[in-house]
């Protein structure tokens, strides 16, 4: 019989143990029939296994009168934050010595001041950040094709890069700011600023020049602009260019599907069965030689360090820029034997787009609260040289899509892609780090935020009829619809007028640190900047702060097609439908850069520099010698027969030849294979 107090019997209610009794009616006191091959020793020979349990207090009712006293003594502890909503890991309490340090706790602040205890407050300084990222891309798409029983072959020249190529040499080395080579120390980062704002006072708009182009220059832009014209609200991309698939590709995907499930006894849209049961096949032929998509996208945030108060004991130096170049060559010579077809007439359109933002923290409800004391304490944490926060960033699409083929309608649908190439190259960046409430430069301070985006298209297509082409039926074709897209968007946080002289207190605090003090005057602390601050975080950098953000965009596509229109030997077809499109490519760069600048207020011992500039031009060129040759007589010098027994009565075979490209760059057969 197991004894129990009223608490132990009570708690053995809830877990079971008041079967107890029952089990000792039910003599179940051992189980040794159970035991199989179990040693004897081991088997427990009481069924309760007693346990020495006391309880030496004695347990009291519920007592609502809890007295708590705080220590005589506490440590304030702060943490740093940082810049948004994010919270920072607690900072581990450190232990109060008994002795005098540097930091003394002011009598009127801290109790135990008369004691002599000082405490440590220990904060980690951000280190140096460097991304110097290249993304390059490269497409050779040059196809060739024959299409049909027209029993000739097209082997015309093939289009020559070069020209295409030298236009972006000419261009980019002409731009504002020329090639910038990738820096490899933070003096060449400097020179490097220096040398771009060198080069943009030197800036002027060439009015009888070829290009159409803005300039814009001021020490604050905050506005949008588009292709030099002040807006209120930027394009938006998705009303101009759909990167989903279009209806006649929804349509066909439908179609597939359609075909691939046997128990849908529905026939292709493209085939017509009549009640005689006939069959008849649409005759058609489409080509889609352009529709092509290169994709520059950078997202830069940094939000790397910044201060309520910046003191910087040299200059202060700071640019904006963005420059944005769209050229396009779009000279099309068509053959006036389609004279009778549709054009879409859909325009090239360009667009430069750039954005100047800048939030000031100071301002509205950003501002810092200024109810309550000024800090009593502070903690210093120091970077011996130079803080760098650098990320160089350049993108490059080359794309060549030259396409040469020779159509004709065989009474079937026949649907060429030799287009409709996709490159993208993608890179987003978000560095956060934390904040402090004064960041001291014993050196000058660099900040540079530049975008340059530059696009190069060459689109002009020849497209001509062989003698005695002639259509009947629907007939349409596109040559341009072309878009050039760049898109930039610099967003700085820091008032562009919270610049002010240094005082001689944060002057005499910067030369006390270099000697290797860490006292803080009253001079600071009583800053109206720190009002309402519990105690002082601060970053010392005995050099310089560099501070610079480049991205760089560069489009580059050809796509000008050599097509041939003829019929068939037999049989011409002339009532089929025709579509042919040689344009519709677009050519994106979007770039995006969110730099933190300062929380609040930044003093200057030195000369403060400011320069925002914008740079928008745009060329749509031409080439009078490519317009004015006769399109018919360019195909039909470069056609010949493939097989004379094709024009026969009875012919014996029929068949068409592809023309071996001279250059035996790339591998040509018919529309490439995997390796071309």
């Amino acid at each position: 019989m197991t004894t129990m107090d009223t608490i132990t019997e009570e708690i053995a209610h809830f877990i079971g143990l008041f079967h107890t009794n029952v089990e000792d009616a039910r003599l179940r006191d051992s189980y040794q029939d159970f035991s199989l091959d179990t040693p004897e020793q081991f088997i427990p020979t009481s069924a309760v296994i007693r346990s020495n349990f006391q309880a030496p207090y004695e347990l009291l009712g519920f007592d609502p009168g809890v007295v708590y006293k705080a220590p005589a003594s506490f440590m304030p502890i702060w943490r740093p934050h940082f810049v948004g909503q994010y919270d920072h890991p607690p900072i581990p309490m450190v232990e109060i010595k008994n002795f005098y340090g540097r930091h003394e706790m002011p009598q009127h602040e801290y109790p135990f001041y008369a004691s002599g205890k000082s405490f440590t407050w220990e904060i980690q300084p951000p280190g140096s950040v460097a991304n110097f990222i290249v993304q390059t891309a490269s497409l050779s798409d040059n196809d060739s094709f024959g299409v049909g029983g027209h029993g000739l072959t097209f082997d015309p020249t093939p289009i020559d890069n070069g020209e295409l190529l030298q236009t972006a040499r000419d261009v980019l080395a002409d731009a504002p700011i020329g090639d910038l080579e990738m820096p490899k120390s933070a003096e060449d980062l400097i020179e490097i600023i220096k040398t771009v704002a060198s080069q943009l006072e030197a800036l002027a708009v060439d009015s009888d020049g070829p290009m159409e182009a803005f300039l814009h220059r001021s020490t604050t832009i905050e506005d949008i602009y588009v292709n030099g014209v002040l807006v209120d609200e930027a394009p938006k991309l998705e009303d101009h260019h759909s990167f989903g698939e279009d209806e006649d590709e929804a349509d066909d995907a439908a179609d597939a599907g359609d075909e691939a499930d046997a128990e849908d006894d529905a026939q292709p849209s493209n085939v017509h069965v009549y009640a005689d049961g006939s069959v008849e096949v649409e005759a058609s032929v489409e080509l889609v030689g352009g529709n092509n998509t290169v994709v520059n996208d950078a997202v830069l945030k940094n939000i790397w360090t910044g201060a309520t108060v910046t003191a910087v004991v040299g200059n202060h130096f700071e640019i904006n820029a963005v420059i944005q170049v769209n050229v396009i060559q779009n000279t099309d010579s068509i053959t006036s034997a389609i004279s009778g077809w549709t054009n879409d007439g859909a325009p090239d359109e360009i667009f430069n787009i750039a954005t100047f933002q800048r939030v000031d923290p100071l301002e509205g409800g950003n501002a810092p609260a200024n109810a309550g004391g000024y800090p009593a304490s502070w903690a210093v944490t120091e970077i011996h040289g130079d803080l760098l926060i650098a990320n160089w960033l350049e993108q490059y699409i080359f794309m060549s899509d030259n396409d040469i083929g020779i159509l004709s309608s065989s009474g079937a649908t026949t649907r060429i892609i030799a287009g409709d190439n996709t490159i993208v190259n993608q890179i987003s960046i978000y560095e956060l780090s934390q904040a402090y409430d004064l960041i001291l430069i014993g050196g000058n301070l660099y900040d540079a935020n530049i975008i340059h985006q530059t696009n190069i298209l060459f689109d002009n297509d020849v497209v001509g009829a062989v003698t005695g082409f002639e259509t009947t039926g629907e007939g349409t074709i596109s040559n341009a619809g072309n878009l050039l897209w760049n898109q930039a968007h610099i967003h700085n946080i820091g008032g562009a007028d919270r610049f002010s002289a240094l005082p001689s207190a944060y002057l005499d605090a910067a030369n006390d640190f270099a000697a290797g003090g860490r006292d803080i005057s009253q001079g600071i602390l009583t800053d109206p900047a720190f009002a309402g601050t519990a105690g002082l975080r601060v970053l010392y950098i005995s050099g310089d702060l560099l501070n610079i953000q480049y991205i760089r965009q560069t489009n580059i596509v050809g796509d000008s097609d050599q097509i041939a229109l003829a019929l068939n030997a037999i049989n011409p077809h002339a009532d089929a439908t025709w579509s042919i499109s040689t344009g519709g490519n677009a050519l994106i760069n979007n770039a995006a850069i969110a730099d933190l600048g300062s929380l609040g207020i930044t003093y200057v011992g030195g000369e403060q520099y400011s320069q925002e500039t914008l740079f928008q031009s745009g060329l749509i060129s031409s080439s009078p010698e490519l317009a004015a040759q006769d399109p018919d007589a360019l195909v039909n010098e470069a056609v010949a027969f493939l097989d004379d027994s094709m024009l026969e009565a009875d012919p014996t075979e029929f068949g068409f030849g592809v023309p071996v490209d001279p250059d035996g760059q790339y591998q040509n057969d018919g529309l490439q294979h995997v390796l071309g």
